[in-house]
């Protein structure tokens, strides 16, 4: 009974439930990799797929312990109202779970995650080791220096969303002697903007109810500065921004038109616009806002990884 325990509490430390977006941004790197190797007549390593997964999910990991350990130390989570979405998991505050351990954890994650990271690097692509360094650097400087200059939202969305989804690519089909200018088609960056785009803004808009008490602990990200009347603005102009992307590709002869089934989750969108640019102080509506963006983002990030394999079936 203690060892279920642990496990559910380790869990419920790493946040298992917001794995499953590392788990999205993995498949569509995979559904672009097997769309090349197709075209190339190569084969598709499901090992490397697999170790790919495993680093993404361990590196999530990571900046989620991190992110829990900081909170703490900072006395953030000690201001925060919990959400299912925000405000932390509430577990090092109410002494289920050690700061020590949650650190330990941390940095274990981010080494699993990093010596994937160097084997795909001395085996595949020197490239991978620049995917290495900035996912290292988001992770471990998120909440001591990121998110106390601005550069948070940023770094998460580019280094835990686009690159993920490169960096499989990257993984799954380069040679160790190919030039770095021919390692990436262009269709690969411009389908990996909005996977990006949507982690930035997952993190973003879990900030509003955290406002305060982020502002207390010493953070000085996006929506402490402009303040969440503007900040619901900036979402919508963002996750606009997103969506206008997809529609764009095809008609400029990117990729396929099976992208626009990823506008699916288009009226999920105008809900949480309403309720940002309307009631973004009001926390009894914000929070059904927060659980559908969680769904746009996954919802998105599926239909993507869905709409690159659906020509080649």
């Amino acid at each position: 009974m203690e060892n279920i325990s642990k496990t559910k509490l380790w869990l419920a430390q790493i946040r298992v439930n917001f794995l499953i977006l590392a788990l999205l941004l993995v498949a569509i790197g995979w559904a672009l990799s097997y769309k090349y190797l197709l075209a190339s007549h190569q084969s598709f390593d499901w090992l490397k797929a697999i170790l790919l997964l495993i680093g993404s999910i361990s590196a999530h990991s990571s900046v989620n312990l991190f992110n829990e350990y900081s909170d703490y130390k900072s006395k953030i989570d000690f201001d925060t109202s919990k959400t299912p979405f925000s405000g932390g998991t509430g577990l090092l505050p109410g002494g289920q779970s050690k700061p020590g351990s949650v650190l330990t954890v941390a940095i274990i994650t981010l080494l699993v995650a990093a010596a994937i990271g160097f084997y795909f690097a001395f085996t595949v692509h020197w490239s991978i080791l620049m995917a290495i360094g900035i996912g290292a650097f988001a992770i471990v400087l998120y909440t001591p220096l990121l998110a106390k200059i601005l550069l948070g939202e940023f770094f998460a969305g580019f280094a835990l969303g686009t690159m993920v989804v490169v960096g499989t690519f990257i993984g799954l089909t380069a040679k160790p002697d190919m030039p770095f200018s021919t390692l990436i088609p262009l269709e690969v960056w411009l389908i990996a903007i909005p996977p990006g785009i949507l982690t930035w803004l997952l993190l973003f808009i879990n900030e509003f109810p955290d406002l305060e008490a982020d502002k207390k602990g010493g953070r000085f990200h996006l929506l402490i500065l402009l303040g969440r009347k503007t900040s619901g603005y900036l979402y919508t102009a963002m996750l606009s921004i997103c969506y206008l992307t997809i529609l764009i590709l095809p008609i400029a002869h990117i990729t396929s038109y099976w992208i626009y089934i990823a506008l699916l989750t288009i009226p999920l969108a105008i809900k949480v616009f309403s309720v940002v640019l309307k009631d973004y102080d009001n926390m009894e509506k914000l929070v059904p806002a927060l659980a559908s963006d969680v769904m746009i983002v996954l919802g998105t990030d599926l239909l993507l990884a869905v709409s690159v394999m659906l020509p080649l079936l």
